[in-house]
């Protein structure tokens, strides 16, 4: 992949980027912080980079991005301290309340294939799983999710 190439998709995955790093950080600046360095590491290995793989490939590089930073953060700080809560942008509140509820391993799948529109294919390869537990981890995503949506509505 060229620089150019590169640039521009960099620039189209942004957003997405930031969500991904966001639902595991729980912190915006965290979360900046580990889209950046991501970036920045991919640079350093462009030449690496296939057109047809560089999603997945960029995808993968800010998730293990984010843990880095989780690992450090969890050295500095004690747990009590961390505010686990990111501020809400979703325009429905309490669908993020129900996805921050999901555990991460049922939580980053739903969010890489119906959030940031990855293809199932691409989603267990950035989470390094085969595609028959992806798939399985969304069902289980899905009912939880579902249930969780159903218990806030009739506590409404």
């Amino acid at each position: 992949m060229d620089k150019a190439s590169y640039e521009q998709l960099y620039m189209d995955l942004l957003p997405g980027l930031y969500r991904l790093a966001e639902s595991i950080l729980h912190h915006p600046a965290d979360a900046q912080d580990a889209v950046q360095q991501a970036a920045l590491n991919v640079w350093r290995h462009i030449d690496r980079l296939k057109d047809d793989r560089a999603r997945a490939y960029i995808a993968r590089a800010v998730i293990n991005e984010a843990r880095n930073i989780q690992r450090e953060r969890m050295r500095q700080y004690p747990v009590e301290r961390i505010d686990h809560r990111a501020q809400s942008t979703a325009p429905d509140p309490s669908l993020r309340e129900a996805m921050d509820a999901l555990p991460e391993n049922l939580r980053l799948p739903l969010l890489l294939k119906y959030m940031e529109g990855y293809s199932e294919k691409e989603t267990a390869k950035i989470l390094h799983i085969t595609l028959p537990s992806l798939k399985a981890r969304l069902y289980r995503a899905r009912r939880r999710l579902e249930r969780e949506l159903r218990e806030e509505v009739v506590l409404l």
